[in-house]
């Protein structure tokens, strides 16, 4: 996924924090007179963990002070104020802020995980399906033209064309080591955001310059992930060595 989503997703997941537990303290409201204060703060928590599944802390930190503060308004007397006057709604107050912070935190390393497994496979993916290409005979022509399909999802490209055997103006370029560098004589720059233009990542293999992919980015959005810019360099020395394979020309 691209920078922009996880931004986006964190802003929603910041206003759920703030929203959410209103909503269900709000909800609470017609049933407050049956409910003991310990139910009503499970119920509560409850709603901070559903928050922190989103996948922020920041988000569940917010989501376990909002539901503190709304049982407090909503759900203790004197009711519509933020006061507790009776000892044991206010213990329960504080027990429940105590707990949505800590229950919140498992929440989002759980979802962090389950991200980080999702977004493997995908990479993993990728990879094989380059290999089972070669394995199975197909043309270096074809294995070009799935990396660059890859590509452009695995970097949350506008577009992405390859270029054989030219190596023409100075361009950022998607290096090894994962980083987007511009190296010019007496000027070297390294990128956080995607510049403008196309970025260039070189296909090479057997040690010879074959071509480059040629990135169309969105200009300044966050890069991809790490491991996703070196999946990309991973997927573009298969097409090198698919092309070096074939014996096709190069350029030393």
């Amino acid at each position: 996924m691209s920078g922009y989503w996880f931004r986006f997703r964190d802003r929603i997941a910041l206003a759920a924090g703030l929203v959410v537990p209103f909503l269900v303290a709000l909800a609470l409201v017609p049933f407050r007179a049956d409910l003991s204060a310990t139910n009503e703060a499970l119920i509560m928590v409850v709603a901070v963990v559903a928050v922190a599944t989103l996948g922020t802390r920041a988000a569940g930190a917010l989501a376990a002070l909002s539901a503190a503060a709304w049982f407090d308004f909503f759900l203790t007397e004197p009711y519509q104020q933020f006061a507790i006057t009776d000892g044991d709604e206010l213990r329960t107050a504080v027990l429940l802020l105590v707990v949505g912070l800590i229950v919140s935190q498992p929440a989002v390393r759980t979802r962090r995980l389950q991200a980080v497994v999702v977004t493997d496979a995908a990479h993993l993916s990728s990879l094989q399906g380059t290999a089972r290409l070669a394995e199975d005979g197909r043309s270096p022509q074809e294995v070009v033209e799935y990396v660059r399909q890859e590509l452009v999802g695995l970097l949350g490209l506008r577009g992405c064309r390859f270029e054989y055997g030219s190596l023409m103006g100075h361009l950022p370029r998607l290096e090894h080591g994962g980083g987007v560098w511009l190296r010019r004589p007496g000027r070297v720059t390294e990128y956080a955001d995607w510049p403008d233009g196309e970025t260039e990542l070189r296909v090479v293999g057997g040690g010879h310059y074959y071509g480059r992919y040629l990135l169309d980015a969105y200009p300044g959005r966050p890069l991809p992930p790490e491991e996703a810019r070196l999946v990309a360099v991973a997927l573009a020395a298969q097409a090198g060595a698919a092309l070096d394979s074939a014996g096709l020309p190069h350029r030393v």
